[in-house]
């Protein structure tokens, strides 16, 4: 009924309670789950998996954020991309929010790394034709920029994908839809705060709408504080339908509906 379209299982919180987990997914009606990547050196470990698991999938690619690690080649991600059960590249993207310079943080031109690195990315998921896992924070001018500037548009060509965890304005939500993107919403959605982008969730077409735990981080309410896993998903949709005023049955079955549409029509599954 409920696809979870963005976790870690692979993190330690997880991992050794897999067991468990598997089974709260079941009793929430969670029935899929795609592992995200966000370094060269776990990928084995997500991929394995998604080869274990026949409901769950796996991504390849390095978080934004990350340094000090093995750097992705196009190539590279392209060959990990086409293996089986892999159905998207990322997470990718640029996460500018520890920029301050006024207390020591780096300036923009810095993270030219970054920047690079995303371009790295996206050329791989064209050649693999494979969704990006796009992570923008603080950012996203600058990740609207490179996407346009890589030709990925609505177009054929582009190799599409969704912006997961979104936190971003109604603005920004405007232009990832013209770009042909799909909006993913996190357990964020139900925190207090979140007002204006709750007011987001409702402008999303739903055709255009997945959503996520991004466990272990994110818990939604009333399990903020806890470590989140992808049983709690439904509570993300409940957000929505409430926001949107609908049953909570059509948003399952419209980001389900979704999450094949984007990973798994036309791949090995």
């Amino acid at each position: 009924m409920f696809v979870d379209s963005h976790c870690h299982l692979n993190d330690p919180q997880l991992r050794s309670q897999l067991a468990d987990i598997r089974a709260a997914m079941q009793a929430a009606q969670v029935d899929r789950a795609l592992c995200i990547c966000t370094t060269m050196e776990e990928f084995p470990e997500v991929h394995q998996l998604a080869l274990t698991h026949d409901n769950f999938w796996a991504s390849v690619g390095v978080h934004p954020e990350t340094e000090g690690m093995a750097e992705p080649t196009v190539d590279e991600l392209t060959r990990l991309a086409r293996l089986p059960r892999v159905v998207a590249v990322g997470e990718t993207g640029l996460d500018y929010y520890q920029m301050d310079e006024r207390k020591g943080g780096r300036a923009v031109a810095d993270l030219a790394w970054q920047r690079e690195r995303f371009r790295t990315h996206i050329r791989a998921a064209r050649a693999a034709r494979r969704p990006l896992v796009i992570h923008t924070r603080s950012a996203s001018a600058d990740t609207l920029a490179i996407l346009r500037e890589e030709g990925e548009d609505a177009s054929a060509a582009s190799a599409g994908g969704v912006f997961h965890c979104f936190t971003e304005t109604l603005e920004v939500a405007r232009a990832v839809l013209d770009l042909g993107f799909y909006i993913s919403f996190s357990g964020i959605l139900t925190f207090k705060k979140a007002q204006e982008l709750r007011e987001v969730a409702a402008f999303v077409p739903l055709e255009r709408m997945l959503i996520e735990t991004d466990s272990p981080y994110l818990a939604p309410v009333p399990m903020r504080g806890k470590v989140n896993n992808p049983s709690y998903v439904p509570y993300v949709a409940q957000q929505i339908a409430q926001v949107r005023g609908v049953e909570v049955g059509l948003i399952a079955e419209a980001t389900s509906r979704n999450f094949e549409r984007l990973f798994l029509a036309g791949q090995a599954a």
